[in-house]
């Protein structure tokens, strides 16, 4: 997000007309990534779903979702941009949210997971806009209601990406030094320590991250005011990082979750003069190197929160505009087992 914060504007989402069945469709190297088909031919799906506003319009959020519940975290909030400690619960099986203890520390850009039944809120800037950066680790107790400081990682950083493995939690990339970085460092929550991580080829922020099996994914983000498609993996049985096929559209500050073997992802802002949010959704297969076009969202957003549950995921608030843009937006799409056949690994 690059925007000057003595002119803040909150803008109004652009309805993007989604179709009651859009086509799924397989992309192969060949093919426009706005259209076109691929050798797997056409799947229909059924498109994004609205579902009830969270109570604070908001971007630059992190979320994570424990059980049935999804947290949203932080990040700037209308109308006046400055960055909020709020973090509110939606419970999918209801449809209800609500607000729950806030952050110690408010934070906006934050890298935010959930593992053995707790949330964890990692860095993110401190202060308004981008001041302050953290190293802070702050941990939620949803049995409590709680919240808790644990170890702190030691650089600061903000706009990075926070990805579970299990009991250790892995922070990849970011700004640090007000650059940037290429560290990972992995956080062990069983025993409240971090030690560093083989360092991700490609220095990067804004960018989103997911697990499949045993391989940590890095996707996308910017570096020096371009976007990028770039999509590295670190093994972790070898501690090797892999470069494997980019994504179609260039895109940061977005959101990433993974589908069964599958990474969804979703949202982000194109940084050219003029540029908007994008609407675009792909379904990318790292097993098979492929990636299938999904339904485009109903509002693109940037400085979004996503997350999956089964077959769904989950977008959550976000600026439709570029810049300094709030909006409280949730919706949800409802992956086709079509597009997911022959795949496997964590849900």
């Amino acid at each position: 997000m690059r925007a000057a914060l003595g002119s803040v504007r909150v803008w109004t989402a652009v309805l993007i007309a989604a179709a009651a069945a859009a086509a799924l469709i397989e992309l192969g190297d060949g093919d426009d990534a706005n259209g076109g088909s691929g050798a797997g031919g056409d799947t229909a799906a059924a498109g994004w779903t609205e579902l009830p506003a969270s109570p604070v319009a908001r971007s630059e959020i992190g979320a994570a979702r424990i059980s049935g519940s999804i947290y949203a975290v932080g990040g700037y909030a209308a109308p006046t941009g400055s960055t909020t400690g709020t973090v509110s619960r939606y419970e999918i099986a209801t449809g209800k949210w609500s607000v729950v203890a806030p952050l110690p520390t408010a934070v906006n850009h934050p890298g935010v997971a959930s593992t053995r039944g707790k949330l964890y809120v990692h860095g993110g800037y401190s202060g308004e806009g981008f001041d302050a950066p953290t190293d802070a680790l702050q941990v939620y107790d949803p049995a409590t209601g709680t919240w808790t400081l644990r170890s702190p990682s030691g650089p600061s950083r903000a706009a990075h990406t926070l990805v579970p493995r299990g009991r250790l939690l892995h922070a990849v990339g970011g700004v640090s030094e007000g650059a940037p970085s290429r560290t990972v460092e992995i956080y062990d929550a069983g025993s409240d320590r971090w030690r560093p991580g083989p360092p991700m080829p490609t220095a990067r922020e804004h960018l989103a991250g997911a697990r499949v099996r045993d391989r940590i994914y890095a996707l996308a983000g910017r570096v020096n005011g371009l976007n990028l498609r770039t999509v590295e993996a670190l093994d972790t049985r070898s501690g090797r990082w892999l470069r494997l096929k980019p994504l179609r559209h260039a895109r940061s500050g977005f959101g990433a979750a993974t589908v069964r073997g599958r990474i969804v992802v979703v949202g982000g802002e194109s940084l050219a003069p003029g540029g908007s949010t994008i609407p675009q959704v792909e379904l990318y297969e790292p097993a098979r190197q492929r990636i299938r076009k999904l339904p485009p969202m109903i509002r693109s957003r940037h400085g979004l929160g996503v997350v999956a549950r089964g077959r769904r995921v989950f977008a959550i608030d976000g600026g439709p505009m570029p810049g300094f843009t709030f909006s409280s937006a949730l919706e949800m799409l409802q992956i086709p087992p079509s597009a997911l056949r022959a795949s496997g690994g964590n849900r």
